[in-house]
């Protein structure tokens, strides 16, 4: 039914998110900035040069070395303590890895994104692993997704997505593939989705992926 299917990483496959938007209310507040919820939800699925200029916009006069700084050593600690994953993920994803090609296609870098997937038990269910530093244009653009397309050999519009946020339903829907959208910290429009499911095992059922 499928060539290959397509996961997101974090608030998809890692309930990180909510990790990381404490983490930034905790930056942010650290600096004197405690009203910056609304800009935090909207850097959610945004990668890191595009949210720093985002940042720049909304505090001109941040220092943002300092701000990565606190926000990092707020993360990383709550990450080194627990890779915290989305319900049923690891049993899923090594059950589809068995009979589909997989990839994992994110925004993060390649460090941290494969420091993940190694402790959460996930990298070895991935055939190939996409990251912001593999194409000129990050989700919401479809590069990402289209390159993961080419390295399993797969047509885009015979493949599945799976994401949580807006911007990565938009990137998949772009690249002219089914998207099942799994809101995290966010709601979901639906805008870019061909269906919005509850959790991961209800739209791999929706997607005739399980019983």
């Amino acid at each position: 039914m499928y060539d290959a299917i397509f996961f997101d990483l974090d608030g998809t496959l890692i309930d990180s998110e909510r990790l990381a938007m404490q983490a930034g209310q905790h930056a942010f507040g650290t600096m004197g900035h405690h009203d910056a919820q609304d800009l935090l939800h909207r850097l959610i699925g945004i990668d890191l040069p595009t949210a720093s200029v985002m940042i720049r916009a909304a505090y001109p006069e941040i220092d943002l070395a300092e701000l990565n700084s606190h926000w990092s050593a707020s993360f990383d600690t709550a990450m080194q303590i627990n890779v915290p994953l989305k319900s049923g993920a690891h049993a899923l994803v090594h059950d589809l890895a068995s009979r589909h090609p997989l990839a994992l296609v994110t925004s993060s870098g390649r460090e941290h994104a494969l420091d993940k997937l190694e402790r959460s038990g996930l990298l070895t269910a991935f055939r190939a692993v996409i990251t912001r530093e593999d194409v000129s244009a990050t989700k919401p653009a479809p590069a990402p997704y289209l390159l993961a397309a080419s390295l399993l050999n797969a047509s885009p519009d015979r493949c599945l997505v799976f994401e949580d946020s807006e911007v990565g339903a938009e990137a998949g829907h772009r690249a002219g593939m089914r998207v099942v959208q799994v809101p995290d910290v966010i709601p979901a429009t639906g805008r870019f989705a061909h269906h919005v499911a509850p959790d991961l095992h209800a739209g791999a059922r929706w997607a005739g992926l399980i019983s």
